[in-house]
């Protein structure tokens, strides 16, 4: 049986793969819905991004929400630095034939989920967690409805990158972060901690040109401008596809080897700003939290998915 997902995105290489390969697995997910939010750009680029990558694919069925174009309480931070000034460099995308829907991204969460039966609809977390805190914040009675989140974020041994103890997307909205940890819902995180293992080596980047038009070229032109950040930050082989791990927990957890524990993160302006912490012994268990992949599989269920277009 297929699983009705949300995603929420801010496109962001590593969010298109997760997008892709997603809208490919139709066998396993159903993408109901994509929501946007600024995070690794500005919102109106984020949002011609998620435009763009469904026009690639022509799944034009699925709806596009734009969402919130700040963080709840802190100044915007981007990340063009990684994902080039459109948000999106490298690949050359088409242009939207279909725009967004009139719903704001935060409405739409609130009315799609009050509407939906209890624990029914998996919402997939993987940039700034804005227009799910807001969502909360405005109707915590949707909480109910929500099977899981599953998030890409944070860090707990291995980390920031963004700065020395955080993770981007947490850090670009802690607040957010801190009301979806707290909201009592069922959640599995994705940190950069499993993430970093699962880095597009050549050979992994190759496997993907393979596949031609139409994804295959678009995929390789990604990573092809995006892997000069972590090769050069990390010394790693390939840019690791961060976001795409959420989607291949969905369609098979065994990839992952999980821990339970209590997840908060820091939402002060200190150094410590965004900084995700886990006590995985004395508090009640909110969140499982990936700590390593087989990046293998990974890859093999990843190429496969991309192969289906």
């Amino acid at each position: 049986m297929t699983k009705p997902i949300i995603i929420d995105t801010d496109p962001g290489h590593d969010d298109a793969f997760a997008l892709l390969m997603a809208m490919a697995s139709t066998d396993d997910v159903e993408v109901i819905g994509v929501t946007t939010v600024a995070g690794n750009a500005q919102l109106d680029k984020i949002t011609y991004n998620a435009l763009r990558l469904r026009e690639l694919v022509g799944r034009h069925e699925i709806p596009i929400y734009e969402g919130c174009a700040r963080p709840m309480v802190n100044d915007l931070v981007t990340a063009e630095y990684v994902h080039g000034e459109s948000g999106l460099d490298g690949p050359d995308l088409p242009e939207p034939t279909h725009g967004v829907e009139s719903e704001h991204a935060v409405d739409y969460l609130v009315d799609t989920l009050r509407a939906a039966s209890p624990r029914s609809i998996t919402v997939c977390l993987i940039g700034p967690m804005t227009n799910m805190g807001m969502a909360l914040v405005k109707a915590p009675d949707i909480a109910a409805s929500i099977a899981e989140f599953v998030i890409m974020g944070g860090s707990f041994h291995a980390g920031g990158n963004i700065t020395t103890t955080a993770e981007f997307n947490i850090y670009v909205d802690p607040h957010a972060a801190h009301v979806v940890l707290e909201s009592g819902v069922p959640i599995t995180i994705m940190p950069l901690d499993v993430t970093h293992q699962a880095q597009a080596t050549p050979d992994r980047v190759a496997a993907f040109r393979a596949l031609g038009e139409p994804v295959g070229n678009a995929v390789g032109a990604m990573l092809d401008f995006v892997e000069r950040f972590d090769i050069a930050l990390y010394g790693f082989e390939g840019f690791p596809l961060h976001d795409p791990t959420v989607i291949a927990y969905l369609i098979e957890p065994g990839i992952f080897t999980l821990r339970s524990g209590r997840v908060t993160v820091v939402t002060d302006s200190g150094a410590t700003h965004g900084q995700t912490t886990a006590d995985w012994h004395r508090e009640p268990p909110n969140a499982q939290v990936a700590l390593s992949l087989d990046s293998d599989r990974f890859y093999t269920l990843l190429v496969d998915r991309l192969s289906r277009y």
